[in-house]
């Protein structure tokens, strides 16, 4: 079973969602036959390099910082109330991400996608960090080991930037506005943050579908003349008996 999970790194509901696949894979059955997919979408490519805050974004996007606190608030409680601790959605900065889904798909190469993904969410969320500058980037591709100058030289000559920009127009494609965005077995999309339980049992219901179970054995009808088997025939019981 595949799925796909496109987000970005300041994406809050994004950070919450990769706690939830992690953890809902942890209890779901077949996960080692459940390929994780992670595709890059970028939300705020035109910020400064510099970034900005977050209440800065608030009134750079029309929308009142009352409003938007709330909102992102109410995503703090939910990764506190999940374990996903400290998440800070609200007091933070933001930049454009490039350089950093350019080293997320440098690092699946490596075969470390899922690893680098989670654990760029962490240190932005977690820690406050900025990954706008190829600098920036290439200090976290070091902490989380990485080969600095493989990224550095994948960064400079910009070898996944096609790569980035098709997975977010193959998710627009799709139908995805923002993130995230999940795609269940190239069949089925979720689109936005939905809880735990409701991302185990969506997963469990594709893996169904695509893995039908084995034909149970019907209820007996007792009453008949005799069986054979491969270890022979036997007649019925006496009446009576």
């Amino acid at each position: 079973m595949k799925i796909e999970f496109w987000s970005d790194i300041v994406c809050p509901y994004c950070g919450l969602m990769d706690h939830r696949l992690r953890q809902a894979l942890d209890r779901f059955a077949h996960a080692s036959d459940v390929h994780v997919v992670h595709r890059s979408f970028q939300l705020h490519p035109d910020l400064p390099r510099e970034g900005v805050t977050q209440r800065e974004l608030f009134r750079m996007a029309g929308m009142p910082e009352a409003a938007g606190e709330q909102v992102l608030r109410r995503i703090e409680a939910a990764a506190e109330a999940e374990g996903l601790t400290p998440y800070n959605a609200l007091e933070r900065r933001l930049g454009p991400t490039d350089f950093a889904h350019e080293l997320l798909a440098y690092a699946a190469g490596q075969g470390r996608s899922g690893e680098i993904w989670s654990a760029m969410f962490r240190v932005h969320f977690g820690q406050g960090r900025n990954l706008w500058t190829v600098e920036q980037v290439l200090d976290f591709a070091s902490e989380v080991g990485l080969d600095r100058d493989g990224a550095a030289a994948a960064l400079h000559d910009g070898r996944y930037r096609a790569r980035v920009a098709d997975d977010q127009h193959t998710a627009q494609r799709l139908g995805a506005r923002g993130t995230p965005f999940i795609v269940l077995d190239g069949k089925y999309a979720m689109s936005g943050a939905i809880g735990p339980d409701e991302l185990l049992s969506a997963i469990g219901s594709v893996w169904e579908e695509g893995h039908p179970a084995a034909v149970s054995p019907l209820p007996p009808i007792t009453g008949g003349d005799g069986v054979c088997t491969p270890d022979g025939c036997a007649a019925p019981a006496p009446s009576g008996e």
